[in-house]
């Protein structure tokens, strides 16, 4: 299988739209549609970064970066969020996610990303670098239960910001809402 990866496309919306619902499945799919295209839309979500993964030409994962930051008492720190990654379910446990995660990941640090966040499944993400950013100092723009503490992870991509910077992380309006930080 030749999987590949390449920045998403206007021309690309309708397919990223598919993968989305496919991935998230009639209850929550047309909710992520719609934080997916809101968070495109949204000036405080650029710059963002919208990769798409295809096989054989046909998308098969989508993953997007939005623009976040932390400010501390000394200066903003840059960082994304990792909101949402969409696998299409016939295409699972072959890599794709992790492809669209590093790929990111990558680009992100070329571009001077010093953390990224996301909310996800504690036993994915750490396969890919991301650890608990709670108690790193690090707090989501909404309180995350203590229950699913470990849901809410961070990738330092600049060294030296963990442990010597902390704040609330401050992301953009699409993403300002209550409803989106339940895991």
């Amino acid at each position: 299988m030749n999987i590949q990866v390449r920045t998403a496309q206007e021309s690309d919306r309708a397919a990223i739209v598919q993968v989305v619902c496919a991935a998230f499945g009639e209850d929550q799919g047309d909710e992520i549609v719609d934080l997916t295209a809101d968070l495109l839309a949204d000036p405080g979500a650029q710059p963002s970064l919208s990769l798409l993964a295809t096989v054989d030409g046909g998308a098969v994962g989508h993953i997007l970066f939005t623009n976040a930051r932390i400010q501390t008492s000394q200066r903003y720190i840059r960082a994304a969020i990792l909101a949402p990654l969409s696998v299409h379910p016939a295409f699972h446990n072959q890599g794709i996610g992790g492809q669209l995660i590093n790929a990111g990941l990558q680009q992100l640090q070329t571009a001077g990303v010093a953390l990224v966040f996301v909310l996800g499944h504690p036993g994915y993400y750490p396969k890919y670098g991301f650890s608990p950013a709670g108690i790193q100092g690090f707090d989501a723009p909404y309180t995350i239960p203590p229950e699913h503490a470990g849901a809410w992870m961070v990738q330092e991509l600049q060294q030296g910001i963990i442990g010597r910077f902390q704040g609330q992380v401050i992301c953009a309006d699409a993403l300002n809402d209550p409803k989106h930080w339940r895991e």
